[in-house]
């Protein structure tokens, strides 16, 4: 058991842009300067959004800005039998159990599932998802920049799905599974994943696992509550000027950077970076406002 490793998962649903920069950026740092190893995980569990190519341009940008992993890059949709064995162990031991209802129907109810198959006991015969009973729920964290983190959001407390009723397996249980596979001991991702954070700490201690140690920073957004992401379509990280991209991402986490860094080649800024790593730095804001030419930032509470 390594006393620190990282890791950086994205899926493959179109290629890095610059919030993607932002999380992979801050997570490579936070475990170079505590001499730790850093992993990358090609989150492809939900094939109907990934997109051809796109794991190996991911890859390829990341080498590109010199953010280097360690050991064999793991693809979620290569896991399949393990993931399959937990959700049979779960549902033997009763922890899990199918459950019927459709999104229509718990949109009626008031969009929160209120555990209306937990006692139905139903086999798995008619179309369902599988759901794992959250009965005591994680509520509040310790976050490395956020500081006590208390968390409300209905969503996040709820039995959640662990396989899906089209047969695929649910975002929320495989992450914690490969969290517990690779040993992460430290993860460092957006604040946008502050809820789920809370799903994944009550279904890792459902499981037995030692909770990971928790860093959330700003999420990079063209405008309040609209964050950069593939599916506003955010341009993709450019091949050129990686270095003054690197520098920008570097101010955005607090970083105090110096006009001589600009002349500086990119391993050298990577190096710098390292060096003065602290997440005391990083600002504790939800969002980062970018602006269209990326040449101005500011930060919203």
């Amino acid at each position: 058991m390594h006393s620190y490793t990282g890791r950086f998962a994205p899926s493959p649903s179109g290629p890095l842009h610059f919030g993607s920069l932002l999380a992979a950026l801050a997570s490579y740092l936070d475990a170079r300067a505590h001499h730790g190893r850093w992993l990358v995980r090609i989150e492809d569990i939900d094939a109907p959004r990934c997109v051809p190519g796109a794991a190996d341009d991911i890859l390829r940008t990341l080498d590109t800005y010199g953010l280097h992993w360690q050991g064999e890059v793991m693809y979620q949709s290569a896991q399949l039998p393990r993931y399959q064995a937990a959700v049979d162990e779960l549902l033997a031991s009763g922890l899990a159990y199918y459950c019927t209802c459709t999104r229509k129907m718990i949109k009626a109810l008031g969009g929160v599932y209120p555990g209306t198959c937990r006692h139905r006991h139903h086999q798995g015969d008619a179309p369902s998802s599988i759901r794992i009973m959250l009965t005591e729920p994680v509520q509040q964290f310790d976050d490395r920049i956020q500081g006590t983190t208390r968390i409300n959001a209905p969503h996040a407390l709820e039995d959640t799905i662990i396989k899906r009723r089209d047969g695929l397996f649910a975002y929320n249980l495989v992450v914690v599974l490969d969290d517990h596979a690779q040993q992460v001991t430290h993860i460092v991702r957006g604040s946008d994943l502050l809820d789920t954070t809370a799903t994944h700490l009550s279904l890792g201690r459902l499981l037995g696992h030692a909770p990971p140690r928790y860093a959330h920073i700003p999420v990079a957004s063209v405008t309040p509550g609209r964050k950069l992401s593939k599916q506003n379509h955010a341009a993709a990280l450019p091949k050129d000027s990686v270095t003054g991209t690197l520098l920008k991402a570097m101010q955005l986490l607090g970083l105090p950077i110096d006009n001589q860094l600009y002349y500086g080649t990119r391993d050298e800024v990577l190096s710098w970076a390292i060096t003065h790593w602290d997440t005391k730095l990083v600002p504790k804001n939800g969002e980062i406002i970018v602006d269209s030419h990326e040449s101005t930032y500011h930060s919203e509470p």
